[in-house]
């Protein structure tokens, strides 16, 4: 069973940034993606960017250019750079591993309780 513990969330001005981290343990059997997803108040929770085995990448339109996704294979941990962030941005962040598909992908592993970032007005 994989474990998935995301940080580096917190409270940040408009303009702000911040390097999110996933770190893994265990594996999720037939996966060929990792990804970050976001869940604000009152929101369902929403994919941001996910990145494949072969390193080819998604970003939903409203992080494009703002937030970058790259891994570390070795040491088993996925990062989310964010920048230029806003109130928008507010959500609590998670990473998941599954199977990419053309503008996303299928989550198989369980959520963990995320990293929260708060992006001041």
């Amino acid at each position: 069973q994989v474990q998935l513990v995301e940080s580096g969330g917190g409270l940040v001005q408009a303009g702000g940034s911040l390097r999110l981290s996933c770190a893994a343990s265990g594996s999720i059997s037939g996966i060929n993606a990792m990804g970050w997803y976001r869940r604000a108040p009152g929101k369902q929770r929403e994919l941001v960017v996910r990145i494949t085995s072969g390193v080819d990448t998604y970003y939903v339109d409203s992080v494009q250019g703002r937030f970058t996704i790259s891994r570390d294979n070795a040491k088993g941990t996925v990062y989310l750079q964010l920048s230029s962030l806003n109130a928008e941005d507010s959500a609590v962040y998670y990473c998941n591993g599954g199977r990419s598909t053309h503008q996303g992908m299928l989550i198989f592993g369980s959520w963990g309780q995320g990293t929260r970032l708060t992006g001041s007005s």
